[in-house]
């Protein structure tokens, strides 16, 4: 075990105990002496992790407290990076460039040995053609967001072009398109839309008239009944 994941693993040793735990206690569960207990603890304490207590007494950690480089293990690691690349990859342009830059915040905080975790995993992503969307997902994303309905042009598998007016809720990223999830009011049902088919999209100042997360919980209470949704259902 690394020093960076030690003191990591102190952190939630600490943050697991309400009242003073003993020195020996923690040397014992780190697997480590009294000696470089000790010292990890005035590391922590330095670096602004406000520990409370002395040898022979025991030590609480104060809550509230996260310490930057030391927020995530190598395996968390691991996962935030798979999980960027996949955004990176499979998202829309916004939140490609959002997973781009929360990469580059996350290994700007960490120490080397972990930021070396970052530039050399070795996990990657399978490549493969992603169907383009016609519409801006990120301004589709806001409207969820803000429970916004909106207006769309719809272009069936048919060929045949509706107008919807529809209260956006969620939106589904599969391996090679992507799925907006909406209350239809022309369907007066929940409906699913390929976004590569959304030849346009405007949306109103007004809300629909349930939150997001009924509907959402509505939606799954259905699907759950029936089965999984048909992408291309409209």
């Amino acid at each position: 075990m690394s020093r960076t994941e030690r003191l990591f693993d102190l952190l939630q040793i600490l943050r697991r105990h309400r009242i003073p735990v003993t020195g020996g206690a923690l040397a014992s569960e780190l697997g480590v002496s009294l000696r470089t207990l000790y010292r990890d603890i005035a590391t922590l304490q330095a670096q602004g992790a406000e520990i409370i207590g002395e040898p022979g007494l025991g030590y609480v950690l104060k809550p509230g407290f996260m310490l930057p480089p030391l927020m995530f293990s190598e395996d968390e690691i691991e996962a935030l990076v798979l999980g960027s690349r996949w955004v990176s990859d499979r998202g829309d342009q916004r939140l490609a460039a959002a997973a781009a830059n929360a990469l580059a915040k996350i290994g700007a905080v960490l120490p080397r040995d972990l930021r070396e975790q970052v530039d050399g995993t070795g996990l990657m992503l399978a490549g493969g053609d992603i169907v383009r969307d016609r519409i801006d997902l990120g301004e589709m994303r806001q409207a969820i967001r803000r429970e916004r309905k909106a207006r769309i042009t719809y272009l069936s598998l048919e060929g045949v072009e509706t107008e919807r007016t529809v209260w956006p809720f969620a939106i589904g990223f599969f391996e090679k398109v992507r799925v907006l999830t909406a209350w239809c009011e022309m369907r007066e049902d929940f409906r699913n839309f390929r976004t590569d088919r959304i030849v346009t999209a405007t949306y109103m100042p007004e809300r629909y008239p349930q939150r997001r997360q009924a509907l959402l919980k509505e939606w799954a209470a259905r699907m759950a009944l029936r089965g999984q949704p048909d992408a291309a259902r409209s």
